[in-house]
């Protein structure tokens, strides 16, 4: 996966050898699924139109509102953990696949309680957003990943993935063009992740710790719980600023306003791989470097804000000036009103990856309960915003609320806390295009 050219000026390094070709499989799986699924989910949009696309939208977002009881928090944390002590892992997964299980059961409570709550007399929301919660009790199987990203040898999470995502992008297309119901694409997205959560299993049981080895205990599973409780809340607080916006779009202004705001959001938020690949390769990396030298880390950290910052400024710029006839080539003129939107929502990837980066300093440092009050801030100053916006500008009120809220939670609150100001320099200095400049040359 590592070019040739590439590989030459790195050869004598396996380390970062190893991280290039994880980071290389990642972005693989990320450029396929971004290339063939963007394209079906356009299909998808322009055949379900504005109305029943915001419908499904707007379950997708009640559910994944409530997934933060079931992640728990934990992704960081385990790996971070099976870094430290190997010889514990079927110990740490296997508690970790416990909690899962408890909090996938909890969370289709919840959620089955909200849309009963919010939309007591739609039948057809009502199972939407079942079916689709109904999901959440296969987040066991994210233990595999949690293994193989300790590993750095995420290739064969994407074997697995794409293998089942061509397979079902086959079979949605042929609903389409058989005029399937929305309740089929819905089913079949239920299926989709059974699949990928039963061949996950499969493949960890090959190549990691057997299933069978496994163990779960009461003290590790308090000991999971002890260092990611703050990383709950502060999932909870990034589900309502990452997705709020949605339901109140669905709740004040109707479905087909959650269908156009959608439509802008699934080509900003498509990026957001990039941070996720780099970070889940890097991380142990940086890990191990905090190990030896204190001005080693901070430098590893200074250059991972420089990289996203390049990256997320490169993509948000050329976006601002394309949007519209983005949206319109891609979902056609039922969507044109999405184009303005997307021109905004686009800069909040810059705050996005520079918050995903930061991630790592929390977690090494052990200061979750600092992520927490960020996160927090950036949700009540995002709900704050919509309630104001949305009623005055509509879609592109929820679009100036999200990247106003993501400024604040990834960037201006680490100015607020005295422990984090460092990071906020950091951060500063990644966007300030003199001092970049400088560093890169």
């Amino acid at each position: 996966m590592i070019p040739a050219f590439i590989y030459r000026h790195i050869a004598h390094r396996p380390n970062l050898i190893k991280i290039a070709e994880n980071v290389g499989w990642l972005f693989f799986d990320k450029i396929l699924r971004m290339g063939v699924g963007l394209i079906v989910g356009v299909w998808i949009a322009r055949y379900l139109g504005p109305e029943q696309f915001g419908l499904l939208n707007f379950a997708s977002a009640l559910t994944s509102l409530f997934a933060a009881f079931v992640v728990l928090g934990l992704p960081g944390i385990v790996v971070r953990d099976i870094v430290h002590s190997p010889g514990e892992a079927p110990l740490i997964l296997g508690s970790a696949a416990f909690l899962h299980l408890i909090g996938g059961l909890a969370s289709i409570l919840l959620i089955t309680g909200a849309i009963t709550y919010l939309r007591p007399e739609d039948l057809v929301a009502r199972k939407v957003v079942f079916i689709l919660s109904s999901a959440m009790l296969l987040k066991s199987s994210e233990i595999a990943v949690y293994w193989f990203e300790s590993q750095v040898q995420s290739k064969y999470i994407v074997w697995v993935q794409n293998s089942v995502f061509l397979v079902f992008v086959s079979i949605k297309v042929v609903f389409i063009l058989q005029n399937a119901p929305l309740l089929q694409f819905v089913w079949i997205m239920l299926i989709e992740a059974i699949c990928v959560a039963i061949l996950m299993l499969f493949i960890m049981n090959i190549y990691g710790p057997a299933l069978t080895s496994l163990r779960i205990s009461l003290s590790r599973m308090t000991s999971l719980l002890k260092d990611s409780w703050p990383l709950i809340l502060s999932a909870i607080a990034i589900s309502l600023y990452m997705k709020i916006d949605q339901l109140m779009l669905g709740q004040m202004l109707g479905d087909e306003a959650v269908g156009i705001y959608s439509a802008a959001v699934k080509i900003s938020e498509v990026w957001y791989f990039i941070p996720m690949a780099i970070m889940s390769s890097v991380f142990p990396a940086i890990l191990e470097a905090k190990k030896y030298s204190e001005v080693q880390y901070y430098a590893h950290l200074q250059k991972l804000y420089d990289f996203m910052a390049i990256i997320s400024v490169t993509i948000a710029l050329p976006m601002t000036f394309l949007a519209t006839p983005i949206v319109t080539l891609l979902y056609g003129v039922a969507y044109i009103e999405s184009g303005i939107v997307l021109s905004i929502h686009i800069w909040a990837s810059v705050f996005v990856f520079l918050g995903v980066a930061s991630s790592t300093w929390f977690i090494s440092e052990n200061r979750q309960i600092l992520f927490l009050q960020r996160t927090v801030l950036g949700a009540v100053v995002n709900i704050g915003l919509n309630f104001w916006a949305i009623p005055h500008y509509g879609v592109t009120g929820a679009a100036i609320a999200t990247v106003f809220s993501q400024a604040v939670s990834a960037f201006l609150s680490d100015y607020l806390q005295q422990e984090t100001r460092s990071m906020f320099a950091m951060k500063f200095a990644s966007l300030n295009p003199i001092s970049l400049f400088k560093r890169l040359v």
